[in-house]
């Protein structure tokens, strides 16, 4: 695709999304970013050296099925890409409808209406930003012997989906992204554009912009922040799952539009399970400042968690990628050296 072309990027000033700004950028597109507030996108507009090539526009609210007209409205010759990231990620609440399921939904089905209302025949491709959690049940993530691919989806339903705040994230994440694909076969012919999902499992790795003044990060990335600021004879929760680093994560957008085959895909992006334990053994081998700081729990049996329960086949996705995944150790020593530099630098 040729360089010059435009790209927004809704909630561009999340984890991910700055990642991706930060891609396109060096890919030579212009950017056009949203974000919640005129505070955010000043910014967010310094932290990339006040770029020609990048703009941004006031989102206020997702929730509004009218939230993106005005964006698209203004820019709509424009635009000819659309990666959508904006949805919450966050646990902290029990307002779970509010808070999670309805602004996601929302969200997706505003920016997919003003793509049709005023850039039906210039917007040629559109990325969401899904989830792993779209493909899966957490009741379901201790089955041993379930596989899960590109094909899967979450069977959850609105009315048993807000019994707790990791539930209703996967339900609004799985939501979403039938939204996205419900709206494209409802409106075959009155829009112009192919889709493509990416769904990223725990999303690690460094921070596009890290903030001294921040003490808790993004909602992945604090497993590993958490476990750097764990005293040694602290208890700490042992958990297991899937992972990715942002910077696959970001190229795989980038991918997901710029690649052919890629259009009509769900791409699931996964580098591996990981456990707790494995993340403490390699924080221990490889930053021996922290030695005896934080907790050693039982050295190399994270294999005893990631062997059971729930895989993820993602043979699929690879190859329609095409590149090869970071890995676990540099994903990890790459967060934790930004978070002691950081800290060093306080």
């Amino acid at each position: 695709m040729s360089s010059q072309k435009t790209v927004f990027v809704s909630g561009a000033t999340g984890f991910i999304a700055l990642h991706i700004v930060n891609d396109l950028l060096n890919a030579g597109y212009r950017v056009i970013g949203s974000a919640r507030s005129q505070e955010k996108c000043g910014k967010l507009l310094e932290k990339f050296g006040n770029n020609p090539s990048l703009s941004m526009e006031v989102v206020k609210d997702i929730s509004d099925l009218n939230a993106f007209d005005e964006v698209f409205k203004k820019h709509a010759k424009d635009i000819t890409i659309v990666l959508h990231t904006a949805s919450p990620f966050r646990f902290d609440t029990t307002e779970y409808e509010k808070d999670l399921i309805i602004p996601a939904v929302n969200g997706t089905k505003s920016i997919f209406n003003a793509i049709k209302k005023y850039g039906a025949q210039t917007v040629e491709r559109v990325v969401v930003t899904s989830s792993g959690a779209a493909q899966i049940q957490p009741a379901y993530c201790n089955r041993d012997g379930l596989i899960v691919d590109e094909s899967t989806w979450n069977d959850c339903a609105w009315a048993n989906c807000t019994t707790d705040a990791v539930t209703a994230y996967c339900a609004s994440k799985t939501f979403a992204e039938r939204v996205a694909w419900d709206f494209l076969r409802e409106n075959k012919g009155q829009v112009k554009f192919k889709l493509s999902t990416v769904m990223p499992v725990n999303v690690f790795g460094p921070q596009m912009f890290p903030e001294p003044s921040k003490t808790t990060l993004n909602t992945s990335s604090e497993i590993i922040n958490k476990l750097v600021h764990t005293n040694k004879d602290t208890e700490w929760d042992q958990f297991n799952g899937g992972y990715i680093d942002v910077r696959d994560v970001s190229r795989a957008h980038l991918c997901a539009f710029e690649k052919e085959e890629c259009a009509g895909e769900r791409l699931s992006l996964f580098g591996g399970m990981f456990a707790t334990q494995d993340i403490l053994d390699i924080i221990n081998d490889d930053f021996p400042q922290l030695k005896g700081k934080i907790p050693v729990g039982r050295p190399g049996t994270g294999k005893e968690l990631t062997t059971k329960g729930f895989q993820i086949n993602n043979e699929r996705t690879k190859i329609l990628l095409g590149f090869e995944f970071i890995g676990l150790r540099q994903s990890v020593d790459d967060s934790v050296r930004q978070i002691l530099e950081v800290e060093s630098k306080a």
